[in-house]
């Protein structure tokens, strides 16, 4: 199995956090989660990579983009991610529901 291509920086029990784990869980993309720091001060590993110290937020090494805010993320993996999308079936090759 592949190293997941996409990291979400995330709180726990964030709805905004989860609405962008649902909409990869739907879309059927591997990531991996790095929760933060709860106080938004000491966020700096987020400012680091967005200029922002806001959550949710991706880095998406398929494509080399960074971005924040959760109706951002939502759009931009439907477009890239979705069934019409140029990285569909997570850039890899389908694999049927069953699989092994």
């Amino acid at each position: 199995m592949s190293e997941p291509v996409i990291t979400l920086y995330r709180l726990q029990a964030c709805p905004y956090c989860e609405r962008v784990v649902t909409v990869l869980s739907d879309l059927g993309v591997e990531y991996q989660s790095r929760f933060v720091e709860p106080m938004h001060s000491d966020r700096d590993a987020v400012k680091r990579l967005t200029g922002k110290r806001t959550v949710p937020a991706i880095v998406d090494e398929n494509t080399g983009v960074t971005m924040a805010e959760s109706a951002n993320i939502v759009e931009y993996l439907e477009g890239m991610y979705g069934e019409d999308g140029p990285l569909a079936d997570n850039g890899q090759p389908a694999v049927s529901e069953g699989g092994a």
